[in-house]
């Protein structure tokens, strides 16, 4: 049998679908692509907004069509959330929402013995255990993600997703320790440690913190790189910046979302910080890494964000010279108290707000790269062909260089030669 997988949403998603291909795998099911005929049809769903579902009830139906007769699953968060919505599709045989994923398998057999529709759906807001699920590789990849922690304690304003993945629970240190040793094993020169609300790992262990994990992690030989796919500002301690960010085995880039750069959206959105605090936390990492690369989310046309806010956010922005924005217009997710409030803004409106910040990204990514031209990086070769290689640097900038070599999976020191945003050109100096 054959089973395909068709994955919506975060990086927590992909690494769960990694997970459970592997699953598949090991009970003698070929993965294929999800536009084969498969047997089985995965659909691993997203909810984080209204147009989310949309998508994820739209790869649902074209399943269906695809193979009328294949088993089709739903699993993941907008299952969770919305279980009467997937059952209202036709053609639906299982559905599971985010907890219990290992069992995936069983109700796929349970199904094919019974012919009857499968359902798997726990309280996920009064559980406190975490669900493990292990990758031992991924197709055509360079570096491995880790699932470290699931859940998030923080119920931001705008955000479903607390519901949906339910309180914060952290992956026994072991647990992590060993999957990282495999992946290692296995050639993965990058791992990148993700989850919910990543940087609050261990809040809830009482052997374990984040800096403890990394910790561990850095003391690995063979450990090329590593990285956080994100931190909040109010996770960020004093030891993290001072005993191991200086570690070479950490990439030289941080993701940390400030998502409002105006203290009252803030306020709004349930952030618990002020844009005065984020920058004090912003200026220690400057001073000691004035080069290090700090990426950040921004949401705008927030409920009732008035132009006085959006401009204190674009003069934040500015004042802080990240090199990278992720721009995020609002999206209304109901389910949410800012989805009932009556001051939302006109998508006109948005629009002109998210042009203006994707025009300042790139004007502060290009003012990033800059200070590299003509100088060394040290590049994780990721894809070849055609006479290039491209790749992304440990401050995350994506480069591409000219060499007839198969280099995927090398790292490279490159000397960067443009500031072209979002692939820099740079010149092959030699393999690392």
């Amino acid at each position: 049998m054959n089973v395909a997988f068709q994955t919506l949403g975060c990086k927590v998603n992909h690494y769960e679908s990694e997970a459970l291909m592997t699953l598949f795998k090991d009970a003698g099911f070929e993965v294929v692509d999800i536009r084969a005929v498969a047997d089985v049809y995965v659909i691993n769903t997203c909810t984080v907004t209204n147009q989310s579902d949309v998508k994820s009830r739209k790869a649902i139906r074209q399943a269906v069509q695809r193979n009328p007769e294949a088993v089709v699953a739903v699993i993941g968060c907008y299952s969770q959330m919305d279980p009467a919505a997937i059952e209202a599709i036709e053609g639906v045989d299982i559905i599971m929402g985010t907890s219990q994923r290992g069992r995936l398998i069983d109700l796929v057999f349970r199904y094919l013995r019974e012919r009857r529709r499968q359902t798997l759906l726990d309280d996920v807001l009064h559980t406190d255990k975490m669900d493990e699920l292990d990758v031992t590789g991924y197709e055509a990849m360079t570096r491995a993600y880790i699932k470290i922690q699931d859940g998030c304690n923080a119920f931001c304003s705008f955000c479903i997703i607390p519901f949906a993945r339910g309180r914060m629970r952290s992956r026994p240190i072991a647990s992590i320790l060993q999957e990282a040793q495999r992946l290692i094993a296995s050639g993965y020169r990058e791992l990148v440690l993700t989850g919910i609300h990543t940087g609050g790992y261990g809040e809830d262990l009482q052997d374990a913190t984040l800096d403890t994990l990394l910790q561990r992690l850095a003391q690995y030989p063979d450990l090329e790189r590593l990285r956080i796919s994100s931190l909040e500002i109010n996770q960020i301690t004093d030891h993290f910046i001072e005993k191991l960010l200086p570690k070479a085995v950490f990439a030289k880039h941080l993701h940390i979302p400030l998502q409002s750069g105006s203290d009252s959206v803030l306020k709004r959105m349930r952030r618990r910080y002020t844009v005065a605090e984020y920058g004090k936390v912003i200026a220690k990492i400057r001073t000691q890494f004035p080069d290090l690369a700090i990426t950040t989310d921004i949401i705008t046309g927030y409920p009732e964000e008035t132009d006085a806010e959006f401009q204190e956010t674009v003069a934040t922005l500015k004042s802080l010279g990240f090199s990278e924005l992720h721009v995020f217009p609002y999206s209304r997710r109901h389910g949410t108290p800012a989805a009932k409030v009556i001051g939302q803004i006109h998508g006109t409106i948005k629009s002109l707000r998210v042009n203006t910040l994707l025009s300042l990204n790139e004007t502060l990514a290009r003012t990033y790269r800059q200070r590299f031209i003509g100088k060394h990086l040290d590049v994780l070769i990721e894809t070849c062909g055609d006479g290039r290689c491209i790749g992304h640097s440990s401050e995350y900038i994506r480069v591409v260089v000219t060499t007839n070599e198969a280099l995927e999976n090398r790292r490279i020191l490159a000397t960067l030669i443009d500031d072209n945003y979002p692939l820099a050109r740079a010149r092959l100096e030699k393999t690392l």
